[in-house]
């Protein structure tokens, strides 16, 4: 019996080796999901075995040069705001309830080209932003996964994917990774193509990765991130080969600079988020790494109220149709963010673009002293009920700025559920980004292992 909690690459490995038939992992990610799907709710549509089986014997590698097929079998979860042909995208609204996109989104025709196959569409919160959808915490069901690519990050957590896309415009990505117990990597903006996923504020969108291991982040990436920069804003990151990551991610001779950053949020932070990020910083010093506190000037905090006037503005655009033609259909939290998007004025809005871009360029001041920033990646635990997806206060900032981050599950609450920590870097800095959440990953490997989903009889 093949283990379904398998990372990307191991399973990747296991079947272009052929010691793992693709055929028998992706019945098993079956056999689990209709297990789980009852209460986990993650899913909006999935696809038959028979349909993944039949997709993973077709499709051209579209030239790419690499050896095997990277992707061959992997069953991947694809958030409801991107455009699938063969799959109901409803971009979690009513409006879209039937709706079935002409062509793929251009990350999801890379992720067929490598031989990867659409397992489903998993739940978002209405047009991936706040309200919420049926998605359960895999760790405890009465507590929300966090949003808005829940279905995305829960899939993973539970066992039945080894990778899962998700988008952030605020915390999305980032927050619902540590809620579930995950890794989540949201690479820098315009890194990875946002043609065909819907947009919240075209400026802010980002798409990232759910994986089990931060080497299963660095193989999505690697495999999936733009190769070219034509489209509106997006940056060309240099071609590393994925084979690389089959093995390791490895620092320069240096140990990191770590900056351990302090928020005017921080008294937010519930008292085991706040020890876990105190014991984590002890384990980094004592694998060899070097830290230092941080404070940053107001004006990058400044740049949290600069994200939501500049996230409001270009979502009133984004929903100006749906609005006079739906308006029934549109729900309370969209049209309370476009009534305030309507509200700010133009020169408002070319404030923020102003902020954002000396943001960008300033920040690489406090790179050149530091590798990467840790910090909180949410509050706490994930919070009960299911009626709002936790606060996203410490993700926001790097929304904003555009720079990488990433969350590794580091620990557990006392009530059971997933705590974590957040690893920033540089703008366009994501592989120095991912080397150093490696080594952080090596230094914390047995707090990990023993706070990991796939050790727990749970679900």
């Amino acid at each position: 019996m093949i283990k379904t909690t398998l990372g990307l690459v191991e399973a990747a490995q296991g079947i272009d080796s052929g010691l793992i038939a693709a055929e028998d992992y992706l019945s098993e990610c079956v056999t689990r999901a209709d297990a789980l799907e009852p209460t986990l709710r993650a899913f909006t549509v999935r696809a038959t075995l028979e349909q993944m089986i039949s997709e993973t014997k077709s499709g051209p590698l579209m030239g790419i040069p690499l050896t095997g097929i990277p992707l061959k079998g992997i069953p991947v979860a694809v958030k409801d705001i991107m455009a699938t042909e063969d799959f109901i995208t409803s971009y979690g609204s009513p409006i879209y309830r039937d709706y079935i996109p002409k062509e793929d989104a251009s990350v999801i025709k890379k992720i067929r080209a490598l031989g990867g196959v659409v397992f489903g569409k998993t739940v978002t919160t209405e047009f991936a932003w706040r309200n919420p959808g049926p998605t359960t915490n895999p760790w405890n069901s009465l507590h929300t996964p966090g949003g808005s690519s829940s279905g995305s990050a829960a899939a993973v957590a539970a066992g039945i994917v080894p990778l899962a896309l998700g988008s952030q415009t605020v915390g999305s990505i980032i927050r619902p990774a540590a809620f579930c117990g995950v890794v989540g990597f949201k690479p820098s903006f315009g890194a990875v193509s946002l043609d065909g996923v819907h947009p919240v504020a075209h400026s802010l969108d980002h798409l990232g990765f759910f994986t089990r291991s931060v080497q299963d982040a660095a193989y999505a990436f690697h495999l999936l991130k733009d190769d070219d920069d034509h489209q509106g804003q997006s940056i060309a990151q240099p071609y590393i080969s994925p084979n690389r990551t089959m093995q390791s991610q490895h620092l320069d001779d240096q140990a990191p600079r770590i900056a351990i950053l302090e928020t005017p949020f921080d008294d937010q932070l519930s008292k085991e988020q706040y020890d876990l990020l105190g014991t984590t910083s002890t384990l980094l010093r004592a694998a060899g790494a070097t830290l230092e506190k941080l404070t940053l000037p107001q004006t990058y905090w400044d740049g949290i109220d600069a994200l939501h006037i500049m996230m409001a503005y270009e979502a009133a655009m984004v929903h100006e149709e749906h609005l006079r033609n739906y308006p029934d259909l549109v729900g309370a939290d969209i049209r309370e963010l476009v009534t305030k998007g309507k509200g700010y004025t133009d020169s408002e809005y070319a404030a923020t673009q102003n902020l954002q871009q000396a943001l960008r360029l300033s920040i690489e001041e406090i790179f050149n002293q530091y590798d990467v920033i840790l910090s909180a990646p949410a509050t706490g635990e994930a919070p009960k009920g299911l009626s709002n997806t936790g606060n996203p206060i410490f993700c926001a900032l790097w929304s904003f700025i555009g720079t990488p981050a990433i969350t590794l599950p580091i620990s557990r609450s006392l009530n059971g559920l997933p705590l974590g920590i957040q690893l920033i870097g540089n703008y366009r800095g994501d592989e120095k980004l991912l080397q150093v959440a490696a080594f952080a990953e090596a230094a914390l490997k047995n707090d990990m292992q023993q706070n990991s989903y796939s050790t727990q009889t749970g679900y």
